[in-house]
């Protein structure tokens, strides 16, 4: 088993349905699939990621927040789904209080860090699972959540919505990743952005494409996520799309997408 420590990506955007979630499990799934192994942690309050994996509300016993409010071990909260080498951290409702509950605490953006760091910390002699990559899905807001996954985070993968005004609202979202970097966390990076929901009937979606590949440079992943019914139908039945319908435009897409993430890993650890 590798001794490297997992790499953590925050899959961020503040605007919501921008496929954040969608990206976090198809992701997450395909990444298991070529044999990483993978834990997301549930940020949102709406829980979308661990529906979408099939876990039941009944079943969150102990959930995200527990691992940031009362410190509970991240062994405890980790649950297996239906992907193999894939586990999760669910989330409930309780995470919209944690903006309130740790407002008093001077290192509240430091709680999801904190652990991570020390569930890593106790692999080294191998007794808990190691994990490759961590995902953590963040809610549509630039929040105390949020805050805790940069900080906790070693790179940003931003879902960017192929839509009219598509950047409006991310220069906030960049002015807030250097605020992290020049207080909490200086070697944050962004490691890529997805453009998501794309339409190729529809001239609009290249026209953002050009706006943001000219805006983000080489950031730009050249994956494209397309608009695709399987991939919104996957959640309510609790499986990720790659499992629903390997071969539907949006899983081959996933695909495609991990396969540039990895690709870019090894270029940065070379």
């Amino acid at each position: 088993m590798s001794t490297a420590k997992p790499r953590i990506f925050a899959v961020v955007n503040q605007k919501g349905g921008v496929g954040k979630t969608t990206t976090s499990i198809n992701l997450g799934t395909a990444l298991a699939a070529v044999g990483r192994r993978v834990l997301i942690i549930d940020f949102d309050a709406q829980g979308n990621a661990s529906t979408g994996l099939g876990i039941s509300r009944q079943d969150r016993t102990l959930t995200s927040y527990d691992l940031v409010i009362d410190r509970v071990g991240l062994e405890k909260t980790v649950l297996s789904t239906i992907v193999p080498r894939l586990d999760i951290v669910p989330g409930d409702e309780n995470l919209s209080g944690v903006e309130t509950e740790l407002a008093a605490d001077p290192r509240r953006s430091y709680r999801l860090r904190e652990a991570l760091h020390n569930y890593i910390d106790r692999t080294v002699n191998g007794e808990l699972v190691r994990y490759d990559y961590i995902l953590i899905d963040c809610p549509p807001s630039l929040s105390a959540l949020t805050l805790n996954a940069m900080t906790a985070a070693d790179a940003l993968l931003v879902p960017l919505q192929c839509e009219f005004l598509a950047l409006e609202g991310l220069t906030q979202l960049l002015r807030t990743v250097e605020v992290v970097r020049s207080g909490l966390n200086p070697t944050l990076e962004i490691q890529g952005v997805v453009l998501t929901m794309y339409d190729r009937r529809n001239n609009l979606s290249d026209d953002v494409a050009d706006q943001v590949r000219e805006f983000f440079g080489n950031k730009v992943y050249n994956t494209v996520i397309p608009r695709n019914v399987r991939l919104s139908e996957a959640p309510s039945f609790g499986k990720p799309a790659l499992l629903y319908d390997y071969r539907c435009p949006g899983s081959e897409a996933y695909i495609r997408l991990a396969s540039e993430v990895l690709q870019r890993e090894k270029a940065r650890a070379a």
